[in-house]
């Protein structure tokens, strides 16, 4: 995907995916992305957040999760209107209106004031930032000064046999399934390019240091199919 691009191609390709996303994305991952949301929320459960942005919301499974805290209000933000539309009707059917509100956004420019938020999640985004490094200078800029900052992102396991059979299953399984199923040839291709493409692990832990944010750790799911970092400002 061309870098100069990535941006627009990103926000075309989950328009057109929308609507068969959020069963693909149980289905391909047989339902384990459950737990890992609900592991990030009992992470985040910790700082008892008042006001939560979540970046790259999607169709908002993360934002309705974290109603579960009890938060005064939490904000959403996507590049991808119809993903939002989605997850409007999702958040209108559980009544959570009053609760969250989901915003088309983007995440290198995100609407809000310096020091707006006590905790920013993002669930499977960082990957699409077409400038990492901005992106996650920008969600810096909004989080309070001793603000947390959770991202959930696949990552690259490391022993055997679970390196292998990810590797086989993410490189032709599920570009196989979800190009049958939503149609996209590129897609569900993408999706394991751009893991591999992520500087995951004790290289993201770097970044994050590097932008002077403390407090930096990672919690290993799954056998290392999937992390969640944490950082503080």
């Amino acid at each position: 995907m061309d870098n100069n691009s990535k941006k627009e191609k990103v926000r075309e390709m989950f328009d057109d995916i929308s609507p068969k996303y959020d069963f693909l994305n149980h289905f391909l991952s047989f339902g384990i992305d459950y737990r890992w949301r609900k592991k990030l929320v009992s992470l985040l459960s910790m700082y008892h957040p008042r006001q939560i942005l979540d970046v790259a919301t999607g169709t908002g499974d993360l934002a309705i999760a974290m109603a579960a805290l009890h938060p005064a209000r939490i904000d959403g933000i996507d590049l991808s209107e119809k993903m939002l539309e989605i997850g409007l009707g999702k958040v209108r059917k559980k009544g959570l209106t009053s609760l969250i509100s989901l915003h088309l956004a983007d995440a290198e420019n995100i609407p809000f004031p310096e020091n707006s938020f006590d905790a920013i999640t993002v669930a499977f985004g960082v990957r699409n930032f077409e400038n990492l490094q901005k992106g996650l200078m920008e969600m810096k800029r909004v989080l309070r000064p001793k603000g947390i900052m959770l991202i959930l992102e696949f990552s690259h396991p490391a022993s055997f046999p679970m390196k292998q059979l990810y590797k086989i299953y993410s490189h032709y399984g599920i570009p196989i399934i979800g190009r049958f199923i939503s149609k996209n040839q590129e897609a569900y291709t993408y999706l394991p390019h751009s893991v591999t493409a992520f500087p995951s692990g004790k290289e993201f832990l770097h970044i994050l240091s590097s932008l002077e944010l403390s407090g930096v750790r990672q919690y290993s799911l799954s056998a290392g199919i999937a992390s969640i970092y944490i950082a503080e400002k």
